[in-house]
């Protein structure tokens, strides 16, 4: 099956190196996915100028967040690996936006992905 992010038509914003689409089963309103042209499977395997030109692009996609969906805060994160659930084999920043009330308590953010290990 080929990669659904070597395909770059869905992209609404590009740099260089990268593209920024948004998910197709977002999180919140505008969960967006940057992602390199080059097929990449691991962030780890990116060039040095790859992940730079990822960041640039992630700043750019919270800009255009900010002005479309105006969220309270973010979470921005990267799955690497089978068993930190990437199911995408190409390297992916996921840039979701978080808005007050979206849960009820938010505390430990990036640490709910082992729920139980949330709170502290």
């Amino acid at each position: 099956m080929p990669c659904p992010f070597c395909d770059h038509s869905h992209s609404f914003l590009e740099s260089s190196l990268s593209v920024a689409r948004f998910d197709n089963y977002p999180v919140s309103p505008g969960h967006t996915l940057v992602t390199t042209k080059r097929h990449v499977s691991s962030y780890f395997d990116a060039t040095s100028d790859e992940v730079s030109d990822l960041w640039k692009l992630v700043g750019e996609v919270k800009q255009h967040l900010d002005l479309k969906h105006q969220p309270t805060s973010y979470n921005v994160g990267i799955n690497i690996g089978l068993d930190a659930g990437q199911t995408v084999m190409h390297v992916h920043v996921h840039v979701i936006p978080r808005y007050t009330g979206d849960m009820e308590n938010p505390h430990g953010g990036v640490r709910g992905v082992i729920p139980n290990r949330q709170k502290y």
